[in-house]
């Protein structure tokens, strides 16, 4: 953005090309085409905000133009930017493109807001004394390099995340990569329902780690083929409770705390563990538990070998919809790319209203009881 103040398109372009080169791109680990892919969504919003630049200050000279110029370049640059990237990732990954636009303008919209003035100003210095730039290059670097250890360690927090979940999953050679791809499924729901980065990361962590709590079930319980009886589905029952009190003293997952111990429950109030009903059931919760229930019909079980295919998954999806499952959370699904092209037989049934008032009133007046097991759908009685 600094070039571009002051030198204009051709400079900017220049700048942008040569400034992100990276040792990978020469030691050839990059294609060709990645490369190309790389520079282009930097110099090609380069050359079209300095053209704007340019022309803005030929109609109207002055300080005051210049500086209004210099942001509204600096927004456009931004946007060009974020809608190439957003193409190449969604012909790369199968997301939809406004959804990966949404996402990165929301991560990076801020950061934009407050470099796009402070490119403006290295420029006005340069104009000064054209040393001076140089005073800026220090706190750019360390903001560059703290933002880079934030991401490393996020990442290795991610990947230790995974591990644990991994060493879980592998328990069951029926569920290995299970909890991966219910996060992968639960973050496209969060996506398609527009919910904020820190829910988004919410339910990568949730998705992970919600069956963390089986670690304590015993083998002759988890790898039952035959059905439970009562005493082994209350042991099974409790592993979201067991989830949430292992990973509790981890401050930094204070958010998954409420998916990992209510991903069971019912949207009618007949889960488990605290029957809660309706919307007092977390909203992620709500979703990682369509998430959940999704996979585990689709994929193989000790109990059913034949996996469900994913038209008869959905059919049960929007049969148990206002039952099991948030008829809001189940038509984000059908959105998603985990049923693209499938037949949605739509809702079925209109859910009746859930008496939350009454029902917390008749909850107050209750006594203590056991926790009952949850009338199971024969699909996902064992997520």
């Amino acid at each position: 953005m600094g070039a571009m103040f002051l030198g204009g398109p051709a400079v900017a372009a220049w700048i942008a090309a040569i400034g992100t080169t990276e040792l990978r791109e020469l030691r050839g680990r990059v294609p060709w085409y990645g490369s190309l892919a790389n520079h282009g969504v930097l110099v090609i919003p380069a050359v079209a905000a300095g053209v704007v630049y340019e022309n803005l200050l030929q109609v109207a000279p002055g300080a005051l133009t210049a500086f209004v110029g210099a942001m509204l370049a600096a927004a456009l640059f931004m946007i060009l930017n974020l809608v190439l990237v957003s193409l190449l990732l969604g012909l790369r990954t199968g997301q939809p493109v406004a959804d990966v636009f949404v996402g990165d303008l929301r991560g990076i919209a801020g950061s934009w807001i407050a470099l796009a003035p402070l490119a403006w100003l290295m420029s006005i210095i340069y104009g000064v004394q054209w040393w001076a730039t140089a005073l800026f290059a220090v706190p750019l670097y360390s903001t560059r390099m703290a933002y880079r250890r934030f991401v490393e360690m996020r990442e290795m927090f991610t990947q230790t995340i995974g591990a644990l979940a991994e060493a879980v999953d592998k328990r069951d050679p029926f569920t290995a990569k299970h909890s991966h791809r219910v996060k992968e499924i639960a973050v496209d729901i969060g996506r398609v329902m527009r919910v904020t980065d820190g829910e988004l990361e919410a339910l990568e962590w949730g998705g992970l780690l919600h069956d963390v709590g089986k670690i304590g079930v015993p083998d002759n319980v988890l790898l039952k083929q035959e059905r439970l009886n009562r005493e082994e589905r209350m042991i099974m029952n409790a592993h979201p409770v067991l989830g949430a009190q292992i990973i509790a003293p981890v401050t930094k997952l204070a958010p998954e705390l409420p998916i990992i111990r209510h991903h069971h429950e019912w949207y009618n109030g007949s889960g488990y563990p605290d029957r809660l009903i309706g919307d007092e059931i977390p909203k992620l919760a709500r979703v990682l538990h369509v998430a959940d229930a999704f996979e585990a019909m689709t994929a193989a079980r000790p109990y059913r070998m034949t996996p469900l295919t994913a038209e008869q998954a959905l059919g049960e999806l929007r049969k148990f919809a206002g039952i099991q499952f948030d008829p809001v959370i189940v038509d984000a699904f059908v959105k998603t790319r985990h049923v693209d092209g499938v037949p949605d037989p739509g809702r079925t049934v209109q859910p009746r209203p859930i008496p939350l008032i009454g029902q917390a009133a008749g909850r107050a007046a209750a006594t203590p009881t056991p926790t009952p097991a949850a009338p199971a759908v024969a699909v996902t009685e064992r997520t």
